[in-house]
């Protein structure tokens, strides 16, 4: 989610929401004579609504899972996740006078409480910059779903390319024994189909044992066509071995190389993007679940 312009008036109000409870807290610190407490009547009103903040934040993922509900726009979900979420934060902050707490439950809470905050914080960096170096490094980007399909895909195309590139040697071939027959020079006709046919096992060889298995393998990075200019060698050795009318064909098995580097950099990406939820999402709902018992332990004890 790029955060832009249509972020502008919730940036404000979680600003004044901030400021004003900021505000009030200088003189409720200041002025109580127990000291803050958690326990007393301006704690839990922070209580309050910092809860009702993390509970609002944690909808979303019931927004997500039922999207047949009306209730606003996912866009608009989306934002208030962000900035509601946020400002929950120090609202809890106030509430616990900016301490760990004394129990354990309250320590854990607070612990879970970093996690779900600073995931959530390195999330939004995240999402707000990789999508646009997505756009720059990955042009060729597919659904990210499809890449595995599309894989395949250009696997047969490439051994489609290879095996036009082997049938026109072939062809080849045969037209030059053809030619060496009429000039009555079947020596050297001989000679020349071996060359040929050493060229096209060549071709094969190296479509079997390098282009391949880097098209197919996830882990590729000790192939020789994981680096472009190596790639762009291993063709050129290639290509001076036929007739310059088949070096269009290789061309295209680079661009299929090129291809394949580039859907693995968007695989990259897109685990980046949004690995940070591994993280954000169990220790959100551990929040909330364990939030809720230690608002029952402590109004009730």
């Amino acid at each position: 989610m790029i955060i832009d312009q249509s972020h502008r008036a919730w940036f404000l109000w979680s600003l004044i929401f901030l400021l004003l409870g900021g505000v009030l807290y200088i003189p409720y610190a200041l002025l109580s004579v127990s000291g803050v407490s958690g326990g007393s009547i301006a704690g839990l009103i922070y209580a309050g609504v910092g809860s009702a903040m993390m509970v609002f934040a944690g909808l979303l993922g019931a927004r997500k899972k039922y999207r047949i509900w009306r209730v606003g726009r996912a866009t608009w979900w989306m934002r208030g996740h962000l900035w509601v979420g946020f400002l929950s934060f120090p609202f809890i902050l106030f509430h616990a006078g900016f301490r760990l707490g004394n129990g354990a439950l309250t320590r854990v809470l607070m612990a879970l409480f970093l996690v779900v905050f600073i995931s959530g914080v390195l999330g939004a960096a995240i999402q707000h910059f990789v999508p646009k170096v997505m756009t720059e490094r990955v042009p060729l980007e597919t659904i990210y779903d499809q890449i595995d399909r599309v894989l395949g895909q250009l696997v047969d195309e490439a051994a489609l390319i290879v095996s036009d590139i082997g049938a026109a040697i072939e062809y080849e071939m045969e037209r030059d024994d053809a030619d060496e027959q009429l000039l009555q020079a079947p020596e050297k006709g001989k000679t020349g189909a071996v060359a040929d046919d050493r060229v096209s096992k060549k071709v094969t060889s190296f479509f079997e044992s390098q282009m391949k298995p880097f098209l197919i393998a996830r882990q590729f990075r000790k192939s020789l066509l994981s680096d472009p200019g190596q790639a762009s060698t291993a063709f050129q050795q290639l290509k001076v071995l036929v007739p310059p009318a088949l070096w269009p064909k290789f061309d295209d098995l680079e661009n299929i190389c090129e291809e394949k580097r580039e859907l693995e950099r968007q695989r990259r990406l897109h685990k980046f993007l949004h690995g940070w939820l591994l993280f954000h999402i169990p220790a959100s709902y551990g929040l909330l679940l364990l939030g809720a018992v230690h608002a029952v332990v402590a109004l009730r004890y």
